[in-house]
């Protein structure tokens, strides 16, 4: 691999590292990236794939004090730890079943930069509107989310399905509107995370699996790292932040964002 794949590999997984827990749309800025530097990958998105692990991990560690936590409770009666474990089964439940029906057809019809570009401005309106709108906290910690809630949350990941829609994203805005506190509704989004991310990897890799080179691991070495360590910053940044400066200005860069490459798109 020349050094110019391994830069551009490298871009690629800041990319994702940076947005992929922002509700900015880590797969859509991924296409537009790609497009806009010729980005040329391992075949059959098993690049894209080693990525997204680099950011799962990035969690792992971030809260693997509440996961060790969460794993020794599940398996006692009537406490906190199974409650939450069995509030986010719930909540990956849709995507696991509607992904897995609609996977293929929605990576096949819907996975461009146009329906990236409008799903940004989209996207970007609701924030601020609902941050606008929202009702006021009553749950302001994971073990508060009960199970209505937490299916309700898993079918707005299901939204994220689009490519430009942002799974945290639309995870955080539906817990925001069943009155979620905005910590508290990061917090469950990134913990959401880590089964969504996980199936849906092992999903890919198993539809890719007869195209995996071991002369691509160089590239995908130099992904997962840059991933991994600028998403670890990240869910660090926004836990400790988000609750004072809201999800609004994430809105506002993604009509911005949106409106920039409808443009570049239109005169290209």
């Amino acid at each position: 691999m020349d050094l110019a794949g391994l830069l551009s590999a490298l871009f690629m997984g800041v990319v994702e590292g940076l947005t992929e827990f922002l509700p900015i749309s880590s797969t859509g800025h991924l296409i537009l990236l790609g497009e806009l530097i010729g980005f040329q990958g391992p075949p059959g998105k098993v690049f894209e794939i080693a990525i997204q692990l680099g950011a799962i991990l990035a969690v792992v560690v971030t809260y693997w004090r509440e996961l060790m936590i969460l794993a020794r409770g599940m398996w006692r009666p009537a406490t906190v730890e199974r409650f939450t474990v069995v509030n986010l089964l719930l909540a990956f439940l849709p995507a696991l079943v509607i992904g897995a029906a609609l996977h293929g057809t929605i990576t096949r019809l819907l996975f461009n930069p146009w329906v990236v570009a409008c799903a940004l401005v989209v996207g970007g309106l609701a924030i601020i509107l609902i941050e606008r709108a929202r009702p006021n906290p009553t749950i302001r910690s994971i073990p508060e989310i009960g199970p209505v809630a937490a299916l309700l949350i898993g079918f707005g990941q299901v939204l994220a399905m689009i490519p430009g829609t942002s799974r945290s994203g639309a995870t955080i805005i539906t817990a925001l509107l069943l009155g979620v506190e905005r910590r508290a509704a990061a917090e469950f989004s990134f913990l959401l995370a880590i089964p969504t991310m996980l199936a849906a990897t092992v999903f890919s890799l198993w539809k890719a699996r007869a195209e995996i080179d071991l002369s691509d691991l160089g590239q995908i070495g130099v992904g997962f790292v840059a991933a991994f360590l600028v998403a670890l910053v990240v869910v660090r940044v926004v836990l400790a932040h988000i609750s004072k400066i809201g999800f609004t200005p994430f809105g506002w860069y993604r009509i911005v964002l949106g409106g920039i490459i409808l443009l570049w798109l239109g005169f290209r």
